[in-house]
């Protein structure tokens, strides 16, 4: 994995009560088309998440939207999108979406979104994938989850290195702002790659 060619972005399915949501949503979907990254996200055409691939698609990104049958119409799915998947369930759309996705992002959003960024921090912390994971803390909005994953370090149930801290292997990366993200995540991918890239290199003894 040496390139940032898509961005799985778990984000609500509601658009928020601060403008700041929409606006980061906006923001964020610009940045992924000028450079060229493709979208990878739950297949809605409202709340965040249609803002965000609405925005993707009107700068000449592509983005893969990918929803389960049972959601077609709860969520009114986006036909617009570059393409479209429909899957059976909620497993086989995450499966998928890991699948079509070099990383992860989570903005702003409710338990859905909640639960689909953990579950890719726990399937890294068991050693499962090694794709970078970022948590986007716009407006502080993640600030409990944050000290909720403190707390868990705290009383010993979570790995510390996998928080971020200095030398960490698969640390989870926090930002505050839109334009911090795909810069993290490009570093993160180098990170990831560096070590396979140092041994196709290293000379033979």
């Amino acid at each position: 994995m040496a390139d940032l060619r898509s961005i799985c972005v778990y984000c609500g399915a509601n658009p928020g009560s601060d403008p700041r949501y929409r606006e980061m949503a906006e923001s964020l979907g610009q940045a992924m088309a000028a450079a060229g990254i493709r979208l990878v996200y739950g297949g809605a055409s409202i709340g965040l998440m249609g803002v965000l691939a609405k925005t993707v698609l009107a700068n000449g990104g592509e983005a893969v939207g990918i929803i389960p049958q049972f959601l077609k119409d709860r969520e009114v799915m986006l036909t617009e999108v570059s393409e479209l998947i429909v899957t059976a369930d909620m497993h086989e759309r995450k499966r998928k979406m890991f699948e079509r996705s070099d990383a992860f992002v989570a903005l702003p959003g409710g338990i859905g979104t909640l639960e689909e960024v953990v579950e890719m921090m726990t399937w890294a912390q068991l050693n499962q994938h090694d794709k970078p994971i970022l948590i986007a803390n716009i407006n502080g909005f993640w600030d409990p989850l944050i000290a909720q994953f403190e707390r868990m370090d705290d009383d010993g149930f979570l790995h510390k290195r996998f928080l971020g801290d200095a030398g960490a292997v698969l640390p989870v990366r926090f930002c505050a702002t839109t334009e911090e993200i795909i810069p993290s995540l490009q570093r993160a991918i180098a990170e990831v790659s560096r070590p396979a890239l140092e041994a196709r290199t290293a000379p033979l003894m």
